[in-house]
């Protein structure tokens, strides 16, 4: 149930019988021929797809993250650690404020890794409150199902390249891109970074068949839906 369809009456109604909502959360960055939502294209529509036959309340993404390497390719914008924490600090604060006692978090960009460290933090200083960070694009069951299609797979790769990421008019390239090495530019700062990985995928094919993502899609469905619904404390 996506909160931006309902209005404060439903969601009172809501929090009488379920105290469960989900958060995405995603970035605004290049990801080569791709949109530059593509993370939080992702992290919401896996949310509110997973989330939508058990009836749990889907909060809007927050659509900025922590993306300062590819602060070089026009379009990404970042934000301070330090700001997206303090955001979603206020998120939870105001949530657990309302009555919603269980939280996800469905991540959709690894530089927001930071904010998992925080949740604990955050839940020592909130007795009986529970969230979860749940990364939906490298979710062990996810993972799996990449490496089954195909083990070469990175950021802006054919494994990001969805029907709804696409760009109307944007045709990606039909080969397989050389492994480039981004880790080992993360030194040299964002320009460097630009230069070395050309492009923005850093290694693979730049897209697969439509019914390979669907497969996929279908294993991220399914393992965000078991992280929404079960493993919570009596």
């Amino acid at each position: 149930m996506r909160i931006a369809g309902a209005n404060w009456m439903q969601i009172e109604r809501y929090l009488a019988r379920d105290d469960r909502a989900v958060v995405p959360l995603g970035s605004t960055e290049q990801h080569a021929y791709l949109s530059l939502a593509t993370d939080s294209i992702l992290a919401e529509r896996v949310a509110v797809e997973a989330a939508e036959p058990l009836g749990v309340a889907v909060f809007p993404p927050v659509c900025y993250g922590i993306t300062p390497s590819f602060s070089a390719f026009p379009g990404t914008v970042s934000l301070r650690v330090e700001t997206l924490i303090a955001i979603v600090r206020d998120l939870l604060d105001g949530l657990v404020q309302q009555g919603f006692g269980r939280v996800v978090l469905v991540n959709g960009h690894g530089g927001n890794a930071p904010v998992q460290g925080f949740t604990h933090e955050w839940m020592a200083g909130h007795a009986g409150a529970q969230v979860k960070f749940h990364n939906w694009w490298n979710a062990p069951q996810v993972w799996k199902k990449v490496q089954e299609i195909d083990p070469v797979a990175s950021h802006a790769s054919w494994m990001e390249n969805f029907p709804w990421t696409r760009i109307e008019g944007v045709e990606a390239p039909d080969v397989g891109k050389l492994p480039v090495d981004y880790a080992g530019s993360l030194h040299l700062g964002p320009r460097a970074i630009r230069e070395r990985i050309g492009d923005g995928n850093f290694a693979g094919r730049y897209a697969r068949s439509d019914d390979d993502m669907r497969a996929l899609w279908q294993v991220a469905l399914e393992e965000t839906r078991a992280v929404i619904r079960d493993g919570w404390a009596p």
